[in-house]
């Protein structure tokens, strides 16, 4: 077996796989909302317990999902307004 091959002997690389980022980050947002709900709902216990900070990274995680999700947007649009033929 050889680790290495000279640039005549490699197959060209696949096509790069079509994903939707959108959902992706959608998903995690949502997870994030989920763990925020269930901390508000918790907070006496997770107080007591010490852990009254996972609502307050509960909350940051949803704020820092919805910036993702408004980032990818942006991108999505930027791409959509490029000319035919642009490789940037």
């Amino acid at each position: 077996m050889r680790f290495w091959l000279g640039e005549h002997e490699r197959r060209p690389d696949p096509a790069p796989a079509r994903a939707d980022a959108r959902k992706a980050v959608a998903a995690g947002t949502a997870a994030w909302l989920v763990a925020l709900v269930l901390c508000l709902v918790f907070r006496v216990q997770l107080d007591e317990a010490g852990y009254g900070w996972f609502t307050v990274a509960s909350a940051v995680g949803l704020g820092l999902g919805l910036v993702g999700l408004l980032v990818v947007q942006m991108i999505r649009r930027r791409a959509g307004q490029r000319p035919e033929g642009s490789s940037d």
